[in-house]
């Protein structure tokens, strides 16, 4: 369910001006925007210099119009450079952060080679997971190796043996392993 029916817009930024907002029509596959699957669109426009940010998104209409975007690559038919826009993130009113539209800034792979990758998936994670650490929540780690619980309370006391039942109310459990 990563990929979307909605039509996708695109709006490209350079030193020179934008394209404005173009829906992504004619992909080189039969069926556009699945799941694992790479598109390619061509996009008439003026030269724009430098590209630095793109924005895109979806209209949100059709089944299943949510959208796991992982990157977007432009790449300069004239100077022959290779754009890279890393998202790796949800285009979904009912995922993540809901917003079906993202402002992207270009990546220079060549200069950090993985590491802005490797940020966005800590970010994903932590977008995931935040939510277990809200004010007044109780969390319970289970260690496999002491086969021991830790527990963080609200208050921040940390009690090695992990009571499961407490008066906290939410208690969640994370399974670490060694």
């Amino acid at each position: 369910n990563a990929g979307t029916e909605a039509d996708v817009y695109i709006s490209v930024y350079g030193e020179r001006g934008d394209t404005g907002s173009r829906q992504l029509l004619r992909s080189q596959k039969p069926k556009k925007f699945l799941k694992g699957q790479t598109d390619i669109f061509a996009v008439e426009a003026v030269h724009l210099g430098h590209l630095y940010k793109i924005v895109i998104g979806h209209n949100g209409l059709g089944s299943g119009n949510g959208w796991f975007l992982d990157k977007v690559v432009i790449k300069d038919p004239i100077t022959d450079l290779d754009y890279t826009f890393l998202c790796h993130r949800w285009l979904d009113q009912g995922q993540d952060d809901g917003n079906i539209a993202r402002e992207l800034t270009v990546t220079d792979a060549s200069t950090f080679p993985g590491r802005q990758e490797l940020e966005l998936k800590r970010e994903e994670t932590w977008a995931a997971e935040k939510w277990k650490f809200q004010e007044g929540n109780t969390l319970q780690f289970y260690n496999s190796l002491t086969r021991g619980f830790i527990c963080l309370s609200p208050d921040s006391r940390v009690d090695a043996l992990g009571d499961k039942k407490n008066k906290y109310g939410k208690v969640f459990f994370m399974w670490m392993y060694a």
